[in-house]
């Protein structure tokens, strides 16, 4: 039955992901995310039921448009497998009760804010606003995260990086960071907690700062080369979720 279960989650997770690729490139633009219905982005031709099986369709069609055969670029897949793979780890740690149906839209999100800010180095309002007020809300429905810690987590995530962006321009002179990882942090926070969004914080840093190392070696660049904070938060916010109690244990005992 649990096999049964996992796979029923896998699919219903791809599917979100088909839907989340629709956010991904339409919100950047402005554009509904109902209507129209899915197109060829070269040829305009709008996509058959047949052609728009997540993940399936892709390898069917060898990653090209069935009529201008123009390549669909493989991360279309990349997230609808991002969205079944979620999908499965969130239903083998919370079950399929409200709490899993929380997370899972939380990383949904994540997944979405993730690749606009690598492609547009933005953060859309339309998701992190709305998600501090829902991450707040279901606080109150949530058994392993109360309102007071909600509130504590948007306020610490939200405000730290405030903090941070305030007294990096005071000394420069120069905006070092964008408000929507301010807004964004506000939302992580809301979400798992303060003690969850401050480890969020020092893995997307730790992380952020590692890559960011390797990129600039890569390609010789200088000090100054942007990089994307929002997708380093996401991928913080998400091992908090599934291994933060152990890893905020862990810290403990080795202090200990």
């Amino acid at each position: 039955m649990i096999h049964l279960e996992l796979v029923t989650a896998f699919i219903f997770g791809i599917c979100i992901g088909s839907f989340l690729n629709v956010c991904i490139f339409r919100l950047p633009a402005g554009k509904s995310i109902v209507h129209p219905p899915s197109s060829c982005p070269a040829c305009g031709t709008a996509i058959k039921f047949y052609d728009n099986i997540p993940v399936l369709s892709y390898f069917i069609l060898r990653g090209r448009c069935r009529h201008c055969h123009t390549p669909i670029a493989f991360r279309y897949a990349l997230v609808e497998l991002f969205g079944g793979l979620m999908a499965m780890c969130v239903f083998v740690k919370f079950g399929p009760g409200i709490e899993g149906i929380v997370y899972y839209g939380f990383i949904a999100a994540l997944l979405v804010v993730t690749f606009i800010d690598i492609d547009h180095r933005i953060i859309p309002d339309v998701i992190s606003l709305p998600g501090v007020v829902l991450g707040f809300a279901a606080s109150f429905i949530m058994p392993s995260l109360n309102w007071t810690d909600s509130l504590l987590g948007l306020l610490a995530g939200g405000g730290s990086l405030f903090a941070v962006a305030w007294g990096y321009e005071l000394i420069t002179g120069k905006e070092g960071m964008g408000g929507g990882d301010i807004k964004l942090l506000a939302m992580i926070g809301a979400f798992i907690g303060w003690q969850g969004v401050l480890l969020t914080i020092f893995l997307g840093s730790a992380i952020g700062t590692f890559v960011g190392m390797i990129a600039m070696l890569k390609e010789k660049q200088n000090m100054k080369m942007r990089i994307p904070f929002g997708p380093f938060l996401a991928l913080g916010a998400v091992i908090s979720i599934f291994f933060g109690n152990e890893l905020i244990l862990w810290y403990w005992n080795v202090l200990a």
